[in-house]
């Protein structure tokens, strides 16, 4: 019997070979995405904008983005994740280009709304349907180390190596120009992705052929209730980055006015947090396909939330303003945050004819956590204070612990699980991610 062929380093990695400018691409483009996060604020305030009317546009803005990233899946189920994503690219590239030429030459606020707006909806289709292009071709044993890559390169770009790329660029060549080297960015990693990735899984629908257009986009909110699973991973999924835009509202005072930290050191912090995430979500990708999708969740993400976020509160304000110690809690809780990268691949295999569907669902989640967060803080810092709102999303974190626990796996037709007595409800006992994938997930070779 000859031995098989060694695989290549890609593939020892985790990532789908035939996918792997795919990841690139994402990389560049986030990159490009995310340029502007740490200085179109006060760039636009400069150009005679108001605080009122910025705080507008960036609401309009992640509006659109959560619709975005709700019509990823839909449509991807409807149209093939190929198309999605040069969608999100048309889209994005179009409105930069009204932004650049017309709308801040002229300052017309009008014209600003509606291609930045607008704008918001490109990156969630170009980069979600990247999301459900993965879940439809990574081995299911490897998928949860194939979704850690994906948030390694989507959070790698936006923010952390897109606000890098704007520091360095802004002092050379200015804040206008560096967004049209943003807008670079996004066509080259764009291109990059769509025309060197050949696998035809991106191109034809996996599943659901024959639904119509308004059946596929109905039904990827009918989910949350046809399957039960999914809602639950959706509910667990608001929780995941509740308190991390909610924390983006109070910290950044509670740590300057309160603990005693400087502007600076605040955002030391931040970046600290959110450079630990990076390698957190490759990290956890890995730990879920080993020790079991649903247990990481749970413990990693859960428990390891609820534990970081109480830390993340209480150590500043026992030690006061000693910057070594607070970087350690922050970067703790930037990386429990990650505990939650398996639920990009459990999600999709809880509803394995409806991929795009189910991400759907969980990315609706995704959108939901940025308005959860901040009113969870608009309505309890009041009465409770700071100290009360960080209880609550520990609170949060433990119950998606417990939730967690009911996102068992459909087990694969053949194996130990459905035969056995687990199968009268097609459950993974264990919460592990089977090695044989059901069809559809694995793809033809």
């Amino acid at each position: 019997m000859k031995n098989p062929p060694p695989r290549s380093p890609i593939t020892r990695l985790g990532i789908p070979p035939t996918l792997a400018w795919g990841y690139l691409g994402l990389l560049l483009f986030m990159i490009g995405d995310g340029v502007e996060t740490g200085y179109l604020s006060p760039y636009l305030l400069d150009r005679g904008l108001s605080e009122s009317r910025v705080a507008l546009l960036f609401t309009v803005y992640g509006v659109a983005a959560a619709v975005a990233a709700w019509l990823s899946g839909a449509l991807s189920d409807l149209w093939g994740p190929r198309r999605v994503m040069w969608a999100g690219l048309g889209v994005w590239g179009a409105f930069q280009l009204l932004f650049l030429t017309a709308a801040i030459p002229l300052t017309s606020y009008p014209l600003i709304m509606l291609a930045y707006g607008l704008r918001g909806l490109g990156y969630p289709l170009f980069a979600y349907g990247f999301l459900v292009w993965i879940a439809g071709v990574a081995p299911r044993a490897r998928l949860g180390t194939a979704m850690g890559w994906f948030w390694f390169a989507f959070t790698g770009g936006l923010p952390t190596l897109g606000s890098l790329v704007a520091g360095g660029l802004i002092p050379h060549i200015g804040a206008y120009a560096t967004l049209w080297a943003a807008l670079v960015l996004v066509a080259a990693g764009g291109l990059i992705a769509l025309l060197l990735v050949g696998d035809d899984r991106g191109v034809r629908r996996a599943h659901g052929e024959g639904e119509g257009p308004v059946a596929t986009l109905l039904g990827s909110i009918t989910i949350l209730w046809r399957n039960p699973r999914v809602g639950v991973g959706s509910v667990v999924r608001v929780i995941n980055t509740a308190s991390q835009f909610g924390f983006f509202v109070i910290l950044p005072i509670h740590f300057t006015r309160t603990v005693g930290f400087s502007l600076t050191q605040w955002l030391h912090l931040l970046s600290a947090m959110f450079a630990t995430n990076i390698f957190a979500n490759l990290l956890f990708g890995v730990v879920g396909d080993r020790f079991g999708w649903r247990r990481t969740i749970a413990w990693f993400g859960g428990a390891g939330c609820a534990l970081s976020t109480l830390l993340l509160f209480y150590v500043p304000d026992a030690v006061g303003a000693n910057f070594p110690l607070a970087l350690l809690v922050a970067a703790f809780y930037g990386a429990t945050l990650a505990g939650y990268v398996p639920l990009s691949a459990l999600v999709p295999t809880l509803e394995p004819k409806h991929q795009g569907q189910a991400l759907a669902a969980l990315n609706l989640g995704a959108g939901a956590s940025t308005f959860v967060g901040p009113a969870v803080v608009a309505v309890f810092v009041g009465p409770l204070g700071v100290e009360g709102v960080v209880w609550i999303f520990a609170g949060m974190y433990v119950l998606s612990c417990l939730l967690a626990h009911f996102l068992k796996l459909p087990a694969a037709p053949g194996t130990a699980e459905a035969d056995g007595a687990g199968a009268r409800h097609g459950d993974a006992p264990d919460g592990t991610a089977p090695t044989t994938a059901p069809a559809g997930v694995r793809g033809p070779h």
